[in-house]
C-alpha cells in the first residue's frame, strides 16, 4: 500500500510577505522540510496532494478572516518553491480538505497504509484535515518542523490535541 502525503495551503497567501493572512518569516522555514518531505514520499512511490485554499469573493469565511486565496489569483497559487513537484492539487473552500472535495474518494482509491501531513495553519486547516482523516480511521502522522501557524502558542496547542486526542503520531 502507498503512502500519502497531503501538502496543506502552502501557497503564496499564506507563505509570502505583504498578503492578508501572511504567517511569518518563521512559517517560511518549514519550506525546507516540506520539500524534504515531498521528496521522501516521491521516491518511495507515494502519492502528494497539494491541499489549496480557494475562495470566492462572497465566501463567509471572510466574516472571521479577512479576503485571502481568492480563486483564480496569484495568492491561491502554490509558492514558487514547491510548484515544480508533481502531484494531485485539491481546492478546498473549508478548514478541512475533506469539506465538499474529492478528497475521500481518492484516498478511498489510493488505500494508503498512513497519511502524513504537512503545510500551514497547524491549528486550523492542518489538525482540521487531520482530524477528519482520523475519523476515517486512518493513520495520521505529522512532522513538527513541517508545519506552523500565526500563533506559536497555538500551533503548539495544536500539536498536542492532535497528538493527545486525535490520535496523530507527531514527529518532535
Amino acid at each position: 500500500m502507498p503512502n500519502v502525503l497531503i501538502v496543506v495551503d502552502m501557497l503564496v497567501g499564506f507563505m509570502e510577505e505583504g498578503h492578508n493572512l501572511y504567517c511569518g518569516d518563521e512559517a517560511r522555514g518549514i519550506i525546507p522540510k516540506v520539500q524534504d518531505l515531498i521528496d521522501i514520499h516521491q521516491s518511495s512511490g507515494s502519492q502528494v496532494i497539494f491541499v489549496c485554499d480557494s475562495h470566492e469573493k462572497d465566501d463567509l469565511e471572510f466574516k472571521m478572516f479577512p479576503v485571502h486565496c481568492l480563486a483564480g489569483t496569484r495568492e491561491a497559487e502554490i509558492i514558487p518553491e514547491l510548484i515544480e513537484y508533481e502531484g494531485h492539487v485539491l481546492h478546498k473552500k473549508r478548514y478541512s480538505a475533506f469539506y465538499n472535495t474529492d478528497l475521500e474518494s481518492t484516498l478511498s482509491e489510493l488505500d494508503p497504509e498512513k497519511i502524513s501531513i504537512c503545510g500551514v495553519c497547524t491549528d486550523i486547516c492542518v489538525m482540521y484535515t487531520a482530524a477528519d482523516a482520523r475519523n476515517r480511521d486512518y493513520k495520521v502522522e505529522v512532522m513538527a518542523e513541517a508545519v506552523a501557524s500565526f500563533d506559536k502558542s497555538a500551533h503548539i496547542n495544536a500539536l498536542a490535541h492532535m497528538e493527545n486526542i486525535l490520535g496523530v503520531s507527531v514527529i518532535h
